[in-house]
């Protein structure tokens, strides 16, 4: 009896071969299971944060300015294959001829009212040369007197009339003009300076002066009063 108890303690103790397998399969299904599963679920959650991370547009190159103002355009319209398809072609695009005319109005219409605003003196039609406060300061000094320069044109033109008189009366005109343009320098060196001495009163700040604010004054008033542009606005002898 004692020997049947002992025997079956013994028989409970010893792991049988195709147990100890079974338990080692078990635990391996449970382990891959396991391994597997941590596996998909990292695989899932690295293709989520790369789908997050990644920014949309990447890894395209960047298109063409040509490429995408053609986009923007639209489809272009193939060449003419015949010269009587060009002609066409250019004769559409050109419109009929009222609407050439009425649009050659309109441009010679915007350009008088450009002219005559530019004329007028408003600053925002004025050439770069004329714009500003200094420029319109110093146009109504030159305008505001009469100056020696005035006489610049006239003087050409008597020179250009010489050239087919006598050798006897060119020498002598030459002479009286060569006079002439001195006294001119001296005039327009001496407008130069009072007018620079005049804006550094009015515009102490400003940096336009010295030579070329001279220079500018002297072009305008070696021009005749009526071909000045901008017009006077004011006239020999106002106060300015």
């Amino acid at each position: 009896m004692f020997a049947a108890g002992r025997a079956s303690n013994n028989l409970d103790s010893v792991k049988l071969p195709f147990g100890k397998s079974g338990d080692s399969d078990t635990r391996a299904d449970q382990a891959t299971g396991d391994d597997g599963s941590s596996a998909l679920g990292d695989s899932s959650t690295e293709r989520t944060v790369t789908g997050k991370a990644t920014p949309q547009g990447k890894g395209r190159p960047t298109p063409k300015r040509r490429d995408a103002e053609a986009r923007r355009r639209g489809p272009v319209a193939p060449a003419p294959l015949t010269a009587k398809e060009a002609r066409a072609r250019r004769k559409a695009n050109r419109g009929t001829k009222e609407e050439r005319k009425a649009a050659a109005a309109e441009r010679r219409a915007r350009s008088a009212d450009q002219r005559a605003r530019m004329m007028a003196g408003e600053d925002k039609y004025l050439l770069p040369r004329d714009k500003g406060p200094v420029r319109a300061f110093a146009r109504d000094l030159v305008d505001s007197r009469r100056n020696f320069l005035g006489l610049f044109m006239p003087m050409a033109l008597i020179l250009l009339v010489a050239l087919f008189l006598s050798p006897a009366i060119q020498s002598v005109v030459t002479l009286v003009l060569f006079v002439m343009m001195i006294f001119m320098a001296i005039d327009g060196y001496l407008l130069g300076r009072r007018i620079n001495n005049r804006v550094r009163e009015r515009f102490p700040d400003t940096p336009d002066g010295g030579f070329k604010l001279g220079w500018y004054t002297f072009v305008r008033a070696s021009q005749v009063r009526k071909m000045r542009a901008p017009k006077p606005r004011v006239g020999p002898g106002d106060a300015v």
